[in-house]
């Protein structure tokens, strides 16, 4: 016998599930995990901790989510690098990714960095399940661009793994660039002189000998 349906949510379920998560957002990527509590989430989100409860039955529940929702994000650019392009091509527009999610998600980007430094305790089935079998995926693609002599020896790991530090550092570190470069270099502006320089690093770096 089918399992009976989920009744659909309606339109207020919805639209409170939504200002929960994010309120959480803001609350989880201020604090941590383990600062954030279930009152100042539902302070957060302007209603009463019964009701933020009727909704989502524990803190951890309310983290699960959003952790879920911000991994389907946070592969997306990786998951387009295609063996099919242009090896430069394709790693420019890698780099211009995740810079825009930099640009676009800080908030996410801190929430997932808060969980790395506790020890991924949440979602470490995810890095060494989903996230792993992705990157090792993405690695082959990368080796076999220099196998065709399309881009230079290096090692594909740890290039995905400077992609990732160098372009996150402009979310997880905003306040920082900001202070640093000053009020004429720290505006929007910002972010695509990051995408020029950054293509220019790894770029030039990846190009075969007889394109140097």
């Amino acid at each position: 016998m089918d399992a009976p349906a989920k009744p659909r949510r309606t339109r207020i379920q919805t639209e409170k599930r939504v200002r929960i998560l994010d309120a959480a957002l803001d609350v989880f990527s201020q604090h941590g995990f383990r600062g954030a509590t279930i009152d100042q989430i539902a302070e957060a989100a302007g209603m009463s901790k019964p009701n933020l409860l009727y909704y989502f039955k524990s803190k951890e529940d309310i983290h699960t989510t959003l952790i879920q929702r911000l991994l389907e994000t946070w592969l997306a650019p990786l998951r387009e690098l295609d063996d099919i392009g242009d090896p430069m091509t394709e790693l420019r527009g890698y780099i211009r990714r995740k810079l825009e999610m930099a640009r676009d998600y800080p908030r996410e980007s801190r929430l997932f960095a808060n969980e790395i430094l506790q020890g991924a305790p949440r979602i470490m089935p995810m890095l060494e399940g989903e996230l792993k079998t992705l990157v090792d995926e993405k690695a082959e693609i990368i080796k076999g661009w220099m196998r065709a002599g399309r881009i230079a020896p290096t090692d594909p790991w740890h290039l995905i793994f400077s992609i990732w530090a160098t372009t996150q550092h402009y979310a997880d570190f905003d306040v920082q660039v900001r202070a640093v470069l000053g009020p004429r270099r720290g505006g929007d502006g910002r972010f695509e002189d990051a995408a020029r320089f950054l293509e220019n690093l790894f770029l030039r770096g990846l190009a075969p000998p007889t394109a140097q």
